[in-house]
């Protein structure tokens, strides 16, 4: 996308957005001179970012189909930003065609390519929200047209409560969506840490707060545990993002704590 090219209304133009910046990492071509340049910026932080960005990826590749494994045939994917190459929908429906897949984002262009895409799927939709509401997203038409709660239910947070502050009480955000699963339903969540590189992911903090549309909260392996208060973790519990159920083949890093994100999925207990 150039910077040409038309902006959603909503657009701002002298902030990075982090769905365009997530594209930027994973290759995509809907971001704007802005995102990239916040992109290098970090790169220049940690050099392997885009690789961070593939393997949280892929870890939701990873998810989805443990879930459809699991019997799960209905997904929300919160923050699930710009369309790119293994979206939900496509892993869902491949796996188990008619899996139905509600998107909720916030960001214009994340909205716009993902109504685009999605026009001749009747089995997936787009809502507009911001997952810090989440009674607007529960009450969004699309969501109820879609996904029938008293069946099993996944909800994914990956790689979007980390641009949730504390005074934005993620762990309320997260009990909402929980308190509206069936039992048995399901949480899958990757999250940045503070944990194993502190000065990297300070450093990359004060990055977003002075370019990009939402500032990065990193948490602690025990903060971003505490986030699954409700459900139990499936094995191999909560881990660095490449070590959650990797693939025959997959690379798996001799330091794990290279991949400063946590990853786990639970269901939802009692």
């Amino acid at each position: 996308m150039t910077d040409n090219a038309a902006r959603p209304p909503g657009t701002e133009p002298d902030k990075a957005s982090v769905a365009r910046m997530y594209d930027a990492m994973l290759g995509g071509q809907h971001n704007f001179a802005i995102d990239r340049e916040a992109v290098a910026a970090f790169t220049a932080i940690d050099p392997q970012v885009r690789t961070l960005a593939r393997a949280n990826r892929a870890f939701l590749g990873r998810a989805v189909r443990f879930l459809v494994d699991a019997g799960v045939r209905q997904f929300i994917d919160l923050g699930s930003g710009i369309p790119t190459q293994g979206n939900v929908h496509e892993v869902a429906q491949t796996a188990s065609p008619g899996a139905r897949v509600v998107y909720v984002d916030k960001d214009p262009v994340a909205v716009a390519h993902s109504a685009s895409l999605l026009a001749d799927n009747p089995d997936a939709d787009i809502v507009d929200a911001d997952i810090r509401h989440p009674d607007e997203v529960l009450a969004a038409p699309q969501l109820h047209k879609l996904i029938d709660f008293d069946q099993p239910v996944a909800v994914l947070m990956v790689a979007i409560l980390h641009f949730v502050s504390p005074d934005e009480d993620p762990s309320g955000i997260v009990g909402a969506f929980r308190d509206a699963l069936p039992d048995g339903g399901w949480l899958a969540l990757s999250h940045a840490t503070n944990q194993d590189r502190p000065d990297t992911a300070a450093a990359v903090g004060r990055l977003y707060k002075a370019r990009a549309t939402s500032p990065v909260t990193s948490r602690s392996h025990a903060e971003v545990l505490d986030l699954f208060t409700g459900f139990d973790l499936t094995e191999p519990g909560l881990v660095h993002v490449p070590l959650w159920r990797p693939d025959p083949g997959d690379h798996v890093p001799e330091n794990p704590s290279e991949y400063w994100v946590y990853a786990g999925v639970g269901r939802k207990n009692g």
